[in-house]
């Protein structure tokens, strides 16, 4: 009997559909470019954002949430509303494919933050990909060689705040449920915004504000499919095929923008995610050894 939470093609095509999703996100950034200014973009995404959490109203109420998770929502809240306003801000200086390839960075810091702050071990296999990782980025960025932007820089800054975003969402994934994890990030993350969005306000025009609401949808549709892919096939099976975000970046901001192809930002992005790839594989197989199933027992 096949396990129905093994399917890998199933998995691998709602993967597809994740890359997809996301690239479009960034196309539709770049596209916008300066129109409007980094903070108000941003604030405007999750803005539009929040008609896709009505159904997570409930479960949220009804989660009654303590203090302490008020506050660890509080702090994701803002690791999260700043990384957003910098990978926006890094959208209009840097190419499409930097981009892509530095956000393979974030399950890096999310590795080395458990190990921090959760007490998770990290074992010589993952010291020496986590190396890689950052090989891998500074072969991007070629410090020395080249003039570092301040997209650089920002992007750099970003994998941080969203690599403390994702493992504030791993400590909460195990009190409550996702729909409240979703939800709350989502409308902490607008409020978190809004002063700095107010600050530097541009009045938007209707195109404007069309184009944000279809970074929200595809954003939003990509967060679901990726979630689908989890629950289709396992993580070492779907992972891989990340690479394929870098594949459809480079060419599309080499034939619609218009941006060179870079192959020292390609191999970088290969070696991050090599990287991140190794990691994820690891945790699957010591995640699958920490419970023995029984004999013919689903194995997750």
């Amino acid at each position: 009997m096949i396990d129905p939470a093994n399917r890998p093609a199933l998995g691998v095509f709602w993967m597809l559909m994740t890359g997809a999703n996301f690239v479009a996100v960034t196309a539709i950034v770049k596209h916008v470019g300066d129109a409007l200014p980094a903070a108000q973009s941003a604030f405007l995404r999750y803005f539009l954002g929040l008609v896709f959490i009505f159904p997570m109203i409930r479960p949220m109420i009804e989660a009654r949430l303590t203090k302490r998770q008020l506050w660890l929502f509080g702090a994701r809240g803002l690791a999260h509303t700043l990384g957003v306003i910098l990978w926006f801000y890094a959208m209009t200086r840097i190419t499409i494919a930097e981009v892509t390839a530095m956000n393979y960075l974030n399950p890096v810091y999310v590795t080395i933050g458990a190990a921090l702050f959760l007490g998770e071990r990290l074992a010589m296999r993952r010291i020496v990909a986590i190396a890689l990782a950052f090989l891998g980025a500074m072969i991007i960025l070629r410090p020395g060689f080249r003039e570092l932007s301040p997209g650089h820089i920002a992007m750099l800054a970003t994998a941080v705040f969203f690599g403390a975003s994702y493992l504030l969402a791993k400590l909460m994934s195990g009190e409550v449920s996702a729909a409240v994890v979703v939800g709350m990030l989502s409308i902490v993350v607008t409020l978190g915004l809004a002063p700095f969005a107010f600050a530097v306000w541009v009045t938007p025009t209707l195109t404007d504000l069309g184009w944000m609401f279809l970074v929200a949808v595809f954003a939003t549709a990509g967060h679901y499919t990726m979630t689908l892919a989890f629950a289709a096939a396992p993580v070492t099976v779907t992972q891989p095929v990340t690479f394929l975000q870098l594949v459809w970046a480079v060419l599309l901001g080499w034939l619609v923008f218009g941006e060179g192809i870079d192959g020292w930002v390609v191999l970088g992005g290969v070696v991050i995610l090599g990287s991140v790839t190794f990691i994820t594989w690891r945790e699957h197989v010591l995640k699958r050894r920490a419970v023995t199933p029984v004999t013919h027992a689903t194995k997750v």
